[in-house]
């Protein structure tokens, strides 16, 4: 993710922050263009009907990285969990929240602080696909549309995951406490809130990639055949577990459980990868350890992970995620990143970013011949 400040004061920003706590200006996302934005009240109804709660003058205001356009705080600011601004006057809803079908009963002591970290985490995930500019359709446009539920295991069992473009999310896994429980108890390295919102989104994105975009025999020739019997082979998984040499196939031994959670697993990690190598970069972070071998752990990360080759992901991810780990190891915790990239799982995160980017193409062909001619221009300044 990129870096954020105050346009007021140039105080330094969190993705998260709805106020800047050096000048106490209101603050709020714009995510058609990507940029933090101090506010201040617009104070006025140039944005037409105002009968709506949120559409009120007083939730209107004039944005400093953007002061000709009136904006919008969504309708969820009122809770607290969102800081995201929008144009629309026929919306109430930014284009993270819109998407959510079945929010968690507010009336419910501790819902309010689990729903903050459910949104915190989808938010983030909605600032990667916006920046790969992944379709992203809600149930208004489609039975089969993006739409989320936050669910409490009451009476009923709740399980996370994926149907025809529903994503369930048990509200548990909010509690921090019970997902390291869950971890323990599924012998995972790694278990979040995002990591689930990364996995979860693949399935819907193979549906409209891979499967509606004629992928398959890529994928089936790279993958598996995902016409394997689905509830069998995640059974036999639980009581077999993951094949020995699966750190050799598979991303993760989840992964190794069906194609389609190959595919999902893979996915999320290059989210993981897209995400925190430009975070890297925004901090402009160079590694040169002061090793033997130190051209194999150096690195510059001074691009822009959302438009770069995969192999320059990876030539910036393994000595990355080394020395993440390393200073890890340092105050005595877990390697932030616990997991080995065999060929094979380089191999099918190329064919993530090629789904991902052939969409991007389709999508955007006038960016996406800007930076061919940006990856050109970096070529002749090497060769020169």
């Amino acid at each position: 993710m990129r870096l954020f400040e105050c346009q007021y004061c140039a105080q330094p920003l969190y993705f998260e922050n709805d106020e800047c706590l050096s000048c106490g200006h209101r603050l709020g996302y714009l995510p058609g263009r990507g940029i933090m934005t101090a506010l201040e009240p617009a104070g006025d109804t140039s944005q037409g009907d105002m009968s709506q709660a949120n559409m009120s003058p007083a939730n209107t205001w004039r944005a400093a990285a953007d002061p000709g356009t009136r904006y919008r705080s969504c309708a969820n600011a009122q809770h607290g969990v969102c800081n995201w601004l929008l144009e629309s006057t026929t919306e109430i809803f930014c284009a993270a929240c819109r998407h959510n079908r079945t929010i968690p009963n507010l009336a419910v002591p501790g819902n309010l602080a689990r729903w903050h970290k459910i949104e915190t985490a989808k938010h983030r995930l909605f600032y990667t696909l916006l920046k790969l500019r992944l379709p992203l359709a809600n149930r208004s446009d489609g039975p089969d549309g993006l739409a989320f539920d936050f669910l409490e295991a009451a009476d009923a069992l709740v399980t996370t995951g994926h149907d025809n473009g529903l994503i369930t999310l048990n509200l548990a896994e909010a509690d921090d406490a019970e997902r390291e429980r869950q971890r323990g108890v599924m012998g995972e390295p790694y278990r979040t809130l995002l990591g689930h919102f990364r996995h979860e989104i693949a399935h819907y994105y193979w549906d409209r990639l891979v499967r509606d975009g004629g992928r398959l025999d890529e994928f089936r020739a790279m993958f598996g055949d995902e016409r394997r019997d689905y509830a069998a082979a995640l059974q036999a998984h639980y009581a077999c577990g993951a094949p020995a040499d699966w750190p050799d196939h598979f991303v993760s031994a989840y992964a190794s459980a069906h194609p389609w959670e190959d595919f999902a697993e893979t996915w999320a990690h290059y989210f993981h990868m897209v995400d925190t190598l430009e975070t890297a970069a925004a901090f402009g972070l160079k590694l040169r350890p002061n090793l033997a071998k130190a051209e194999t752990l150096s690195a510059s990360i001074d691009f822009d992970p959302h438009q770069a080759e995969m192999a320059r992901l990876i030539e910036a991810w393994l000595p990355l995620t080394f020395a993440a780990n390393s200073l890890n190891r340092s105050m005595g915790l877990s390697d932030l990143y616990p997991f080995v990239l065999a060929p094979a799982v380089i191999g099918k995160l190329t064919f993530v970013h090629d789904q991902i980017h052939h969409e991007r193409r389709t999508q955007d062909p006038a960016g996406a011949f800007r930076a061919m001619a940006a990856g050109l221009r970096r070529t002749i300044g090497q060769v020169g």
